[in-house]
């Protein structure tokens, strides 16, 4: 047998392209759990923001149901959801129509961030 027709006895990769290899996967790794940090916060934070306006709509529809209307000006209470403690301030006032009231509901989470808004109009008298 000859020289050239035998089969290369060097067969695998070299040190170098493992080297390339390796930082190749290492900066997709990196990549990956920085799009999982991004993930997870993200969720966290729609996470809140979906209590929050569950907060927001109790508080909208006990406005609504109450058989008096709510007097103008601001209310501001407090409400357990979720295993947490909500803020919420309720603003009324008059709207363009008199017999109608513009009621602002803004809902607050623990950490004093703001979780929601949400507008009702009510009639000022039944």
């Amino acid at each position: 047998m000859s020289r050239a027709s035998r089969p290369s006895l060097q067969a695998g990769f070299t040190l170098l392209e493992m080297l390339v290899a390796l930082a190749v996967f290492s900066i997709a790794a990196l990549a990956l759990l920085n799009l999982e940090t991004v993930t997870v916060t993200n969720t966290n934070h729609i996470a809140d923001r979906t209590f929050g306006q569950i907060v927001a709509h109790n508080v909208a529809v006990e406005t609504l149901t109450d058989p008096a209307p709510p007097s103008i000006g601001t209310a501001s209470g407090e409400e357990a959801n979720g295993g947490r403690n909500w803020q919420w301030t309720r603003v009324t006032g008059a709207s363009p129509e008199e017999r109608i009231l513009q009621i602002e509901i803004a809902v607050i989470d623990e950490a004093g961030a703001h979780a929601a808004d949400l507008t009702i109009f009510r009639f000022a008298a039944q």
